[in-house]
């Protein structure tokens, strides 16, 4: 096991999303829940973690998500950041700090940058040919234009990126492009002068960051797409302004009608929000020792749709900065979860958002389901049976079953304590010996970030206890011997009591029930709470975690014999079949609703 005071800084980046529309089950697969496993069981180990993230504000589906509801941007932001900081609470995410990119410090940073890179010859002035409406006499951003793509034949490609092969062009490229704001095809390319990320010129100090032979642990297809780029001598130059009115100001005069692209501006919300919880802590300068330090490992969980802003042009960024911050230790993208065998489509309303689901539904069984099942290396598919199925055979019958009927024999049977156990034979003594090891077992999975097979091999141990509850029978033993008996549910008690701690970061609402029914009284969750920040921008509410006095740290503890034990409830609601075909038909019925 490690030694705490050789601990590691994690600085744990998640994917910005935009305050545009709720999060759906894609994203929560995708970049959310991993790294809050990733993070929870980092602070287990008594390593030192900042899990950062907030609301992108800026760009163009914030601006046409208002023009759709006839609200103004600031509401649509204000509404949906909201709805992201309640939802990611419910789930249990822990973030140091879910901020949004609105805000003075990120004002303030983006600026920074801007003029950093400028003064170090990395942006330069160019016109740009840019899709022109002529039906609403305007420029149209990438997010305003749409039609099919230049590489794969998509039908509703984005301007910028298409959602379907996750390649990136010019919105120009586009073919039969439509305007989003009219609908109308009455489109012509103009010229228009821009400030332009010379991404071209990083190419070398990329290169030589993805060979620098410590990349091993990366994801193959991550690493061999940011190889093939850095290396193709393909890069150039990418717009970071635009002709909108919705966005970051340009700090140089005589270009206070356009903005920074969002793409420019949401990827510094990392170093932004880092600056911004380290300011909360009351240690405004502490960022440096997240971002200056090469021995803080950065890793940047995100869907496979981000990989080449979080792979190429974000280090790009960073190089061209020029203070050596710290570049991407790990960019553990994750591929597609698709809903009921289809891609999912928040235009056809082809999804299941996060708050509509958590309405319903308790969010361990969730994070259970998308971990078990999750898109590390492949697409995967969520279905309503898939997931009944798991949270009453696997959760209910494997886990929820194992706790609850041990610690109801031993609260009934042996006064409500842990009983004190006899001397443990050979069969006692191996399931030990497996609950000890599975620490080391779990904790190497979790720290390579395949979170799928630390759950199952977590689960493992479960199913381990169960055939030695099998085997040994202590509600027969009992009859016969009561002292073997308690010796049996003691080692299962002290099993179960190790198990908590091994699913804690997957299962952490359970996890901290678990912990209270063994009668502990501390904190093995930690505290995530909201509150409002007030700057010269305005005020938001953010979410924040405080881990500070949590009880459980990531080895085999020893449970005490004759403590106390607390009235144990059932872990898991075993879910009726029937939902199945309600769940279905739910989506059908926004499918239609969309049509």
């Amino acid at each position: 096991m490690p030694n705490p005071s050789d601990s590691q800084r994690y600085l744990v980046c998640v994917a910005w999303p935009y305050a545009s529309g709720d999060r759906h089950l894609g994203h929560v697969a995708g970049a959310y829940l991993p790294p809050d496993i990733f993070a929870r069981y980092q602070r287990l180990r008594g390593n030192e973690v900042r899990m950062v993230s907030g609301s992108d504000t800026h760009g163009t589906p914030v601006t046409v998500a208002a023009a759709h509801e006839g609200v103004s941007n600031a509401d649509i932001v204000a509404y949906y950041h909201a709805r992201f900081v309640q939802a990611f609470k419910e789930l249990g995410l822990s973030f140091d700090l879910f901020t949004h990119t609105d805000t003075e410090n990120h004002w303030n940073v983006t600026h920074e940058l801007f003029l950093n890179h400028l003064e170090n010859g990395y942006l330069y002035r160019d016109t740009q040919s840019q899709p022109f409406c002529l039906i609403d006499q305007r420029f149209l951003a990438d997010r305003y234009i749409e039609g099919i793509c230049p590489v794969c034949g998509y039908p509703d490609a984005r301007g910028d990126q298409c959602d379907n092969c996750g390649n990136i062009y010019d919105a120009t490229e586009l073919k039969s492009p439509r305007c989003k704001i009219c609908g109308q095809s009455q489109i012509e390319v103009r010229e228009t002068e821009h400030f332009f990320f010379d991404l071209g010129k990083t190419s070398p100090d990329l290169a030589d960051w993805l060979n620098d032979g410590n990349k091993d642990h990366w994801r193959q297809a991550v690493f061999n797409y940011a190889k093939q780029q850095a290396e193709s001598g393909e890069l150039r130059g990418r717009a970071i302004t635009r002709d909108i009115d919705w966005g970051i100001s340009i700090p140089v005069e005589g270009y206070e009608d356009k903005v920074i692209y969002v793409w420019y501006d949401a990827v510094q919300g990392y170093l932004s929000a880092t600056r911004e919880v380290c300011a909360l802590e009351g240690r405004p300068d502490a960022w440096k020792d997240w971002w200056l330090d090469p021995a803080v490992r950065s890793l940047y969980f995100i869907g496979k749709d981000n990989i080449p802003f979080h792979t190429i042009i974000w280090p790009a960024m960073l190089i061209a900065d020029g203070r050596g911050l710290n570049l991407p230790y790990d960019v553990p993208a994750n591929e597609y979860l698709n809903i009921e065998d289809k891609k999912i489509s928040t235009s056809r309303r082809w999804s299941i958002d996060l708050p509509d689901f958590l309405s319903r539904y308790d969010p361990d069984p969730l994070r259970y389901a998308l971990t078990i099942n999750a898109p590390e290396t492949r697409d995967v598919n969520f279905t309503w049976d898939e997931f009944v199925r798991r949270n009453n055979d696997e959760l209910v019958a494997t886990w929820g079953n194992l706790a609850n009927r041990v610690l109801g024999f031993a609260y009934k049977r042996f006064d409500g304590r842990v009983p004190q156990p006899g001397e443990f034979d050979e069969i006692d003594r191996a399931l030990l010996a497996e609950s000890e090891a599975a620490f080391d077992r779990v904790g190497e999975e979790l720290d390579a970030v395949r979170l799928k097979i630390a759950l199952s091999k977590a689960m493992e141990l479960a199913h381990s206890a169960n055939r030695y509850l099998n085997e040994k029978a202590p509600w027969t033993q009992y009859k016969e011997d009561p002292a073997a008996a308690a010796t049996t549910i003691y080692v299962a008690l002290q099993v179960i009591d190790r198990l908590k701690v091994l699913l804690n970061p997957f299962l952490p609402f359970t996890s901290q029930q678990l912990h209270a029914y063994l009668g502990f009284d501390g904190d093995i969750f930690g505290d995530l709470y909201t509150e409002d920040v007030t700057d010269a921008r305005g005020t938001r509410p953010v979410l924040r975690y405080d881990g500070a006095n949590l009880q459980a740290s990531w080895q085999p503890a020893t449970l005490p014999p004759g403590q106390a034990l607390r009235p144990p409830a059932p872990l898991f609601t075993k879910l009726d079949e029937e939902i199945v075909g309600e769940e279905r038909e739910r989506l059908r019925a926004k499918l239609s609703a969309a049509a």
